[in-house]
C-alpha cells in the first residue's frame, strides 16, 4: 500500500509541475518552464520555481473526500515535522477532485482552536500528532482551488 500511495503522491507532484510549468494556474499566472521537483526524500518542500524563487509542498488526500477533513501532520515520531518545519512558500492539497493552493500561514490560522490528534496512519512505522482539519476551512481560506477538467 504505501509503494502505491508513492506512486500516486509521485504523479500529483508532477500534475502540480505541469501547471506551474504551463502557467495553468492562476495563482502565477504565466508559465515558468524551469521549474522542478526535488528529487528524492526532501522534507522541506517537492517543488521549485527558480525564476521566482518559491518552493512548493505537494500533498494528497483523497481520503478527505470520504472524512471531510485534510490530515496536518505537525510532528512525527516525537520530532516536529511537516507544517511545523516547512521551507514552502505555498502547499497544495489534492483530493481527487481539485487543486487547493495556499500557504503554510492560512493553514496555520484553519488549524487554530482544533484539538491536535496523535495516531499511527496506515504505513506509518511511527506515531503522529496531526490536526484533522475540515477541508472547507482550508478550501474557504485557500488562495486558488482549481477544479479538475475531465473531457
Amino acid at each position: 500500500m504505501f509503494q502505491n500511495d508513492l506512486i500516486e503522491g509521485e504523479k500529483t507532484e508532477n500534475k502540480v509541475l505541469d501547471l506551474i510549468k504551463t502557467g495553468d494556474n492562476p495563482l502565477f499566472g504565466e508559465p515558468y518552464p524551469n521549474a522542478y521537483k526535488i528529487d528524492g526524500y526532501f522534507k522541506d518542500y517537492d517543488l521549485f520555481i527558480p525564476e521566482i524563487n518559491v518552493r512548493i509542498e505537494v500533498k494528497q488526500d483523497k481520503k478527505s473526500k470520504h472524512t471531510g477533513n485534510y490530515v496536518i501532520e505537525v510532528e512525527y515520531g516525537g520530532n516536529e515535522s511537516a507544517l511545523t518545519t516547512t521551507k514552502a512558500d505555498y502547499w497544495v492539497f489534492w483530493d481527487g477532485e481539485c487543486y487547493i493552493w495556499t500557504t503554510p500561514w492560512r493553514i496555520k490560522e484553519s488549524v487554530k482552536g482544533l484539538p491536535l490528534r496523535e495516531f499511527k496512519a496506515r504505513g506509518d512505522d511511527k506515531f503522529k500528532k496531526a490536526y484533522l482539519c475540515p477541508t472547507g476551512r482550508i478550501k474557504n481560506s485557500a488562495e486558488y482551488v482549481i477544479y479538475e477538467i475531465h473531457g
